[in-house]
């Protein structure tokens, strides 16, 4: 069985399989926005889609809290590009700053 769980004093999200860590997915909170930093499968777990199932389920734990989203991750950026039913959640507009800064 997959869990997802937010782990605040770790600052991630967090896929289990079987109650063992498989990923996480690694954020900064500031107020109203969550950036997402880096994601991480174990090489045990990759191959089975729960990098996707983990991106997933933070981006709809994002929702609830109605905060935006800015995916400084690649494979956050990357997952809601194939995704577009999260694009709502981007901060584009400070995410169109950062890359006019870079």
């Amino acid at each position: 069985m997959v869990e997802i769980r937010d782990n605040p004093a770790e600052l991630r999200f967090e896929i289990l399989d079987e109650g063992k860590l498989a990923g996480f997915a690694q954020y900064v909170r500031r107020p109203g926005r969550i950036f997402f930093v880096h994601t991480e499968i174990d090489n045990a777990f990759e191959g089975r889609g729960l990098g996707s199932q983990l991106a997933a389920g933070a981006l709809d734990a994002t929702r609830a809290t109605g905060d935006r989203v800015v995916p400084l991750c690649p494979f956050i950026a990357s997952y809601i590009d194939r995704h577009p039913e999260y694009a709502d959640l981007v901060d584009h507009e400070l995410m169109a700053q950062l890359e006019g800064e870079a």
